[in-house]
C-alpha cells in the first residue's frame, strides 16, 4: 500500500516558518540529499498557505518536478491548474483515493494545520523531519494541538553537516488483539 510520508523542515523549537511564513532559517547541508527521498515517491500533498507561502518563495510559479502535487483547500477553487491539482476533498478522501492506485509514496509536505487534520484520521505512516539546530522562538507549529496522541517508532536517525539531525519515524498502530470470545471458537 502507497504510504503517506509527513516530510519538511523545522526548527528545534519545532516551528515550520517563522510567523511571517519565512523559512530562512532551513539550510540543507551540503552531505545530505533528498535525492532518494524523491526516488520514493511520485505524488505530494500541500495545505493552502504551504502553496501561497511556495508561491511567494519561488516568485509566481511552484515547480512540481514532475510530482503529481495536490493543494487541499477550503478556499481555493478545485481543478487543475498551473501543473496543480486543487481540491476541496477531506483528507480521507484523497489519502483512499491515492492509495487505492498503484503508485509510489506519498510526500505530506505541509502545513502544520493540514498535518493535524490527517494525525486527527491516522493517515500518516511515516515521519520524516530535518532539525535544524536553530531556536526561532516564535512562528507556525508543526504540530498545532488538537489531534489524539498517536505512537512511531524511531527507524532512522543521522547527523548531518551545520548540525542538522534527520530523523524517521514509522506509525506503531497496535495490531488487533483477538478477543476471549473468538479465542474460544478457534478451540472448537
Amino acid at each position: 500500500m502507497r504510504r503517506i510520508m509527513l516530510a519538511l523542515g523545522i526548527s528545534l523549537d519545532g516551528y515550520i516558518a517563522r510567523p511571517d511564513g519565512s523559512v530562512d532559517f532551513l539550510f540543507m547541508p551540503k552531505d545530505y540529499s533528498m535525492a532518494p527521498f524523491f526516488k520514493t515517491i511520485d505524488a505530494a500533498l500541500m495545505g493552502s498557505k504551504t502553496y501561497l507561502a511556495g508561491l511567494r518563495m519561488s516568485g509566481g510559479k511552484i515547480n512540481t518536478y514532475g510530482i503529481e502535487t495536490y493543494v487541499l483547500s477550503r478556499s481555493l477553487p478545485p481543478g487543475e491548474r498551473d501543473g496543480l491539482i486543487f481540491t476541496n476533498a477531506a483528507p480521507h478522501e484523497i489519502a483512499a483515493s491515492l492509495r487505492e492506485r498503484k503508485g509510489k509514496n506519498i510526500w505530506h509536505m505541509g502545513g502544520g494545520q493540514l498535518a493535524r487534520e490527517f494525525l486527527k484520521e491516522d493517515l500518516i505512516d511515516e515521519i520524516h523531519l530535518g532539525i535544524m539546530p536553530k531556536l526561532i522562538g516564535a512562528g507556525i507549529p508543526l504540530f498545532p494541538s488538537g489531534f489524539p496522541e498517536r505512537h512511531f517508532n524511531l527507524l532512522e536517525s543521522k547527523t548531518y553537516g551545520q548540525g542538522m539531525v534527520f530523523l524517521r519515524y514509522d506509525r506503531s498502530r497496535a495490531k488487533s488483539k483477538p478477543s476471549a470470545k473468538s479465542k474460544l471458537k478457534s478451540k472448537h
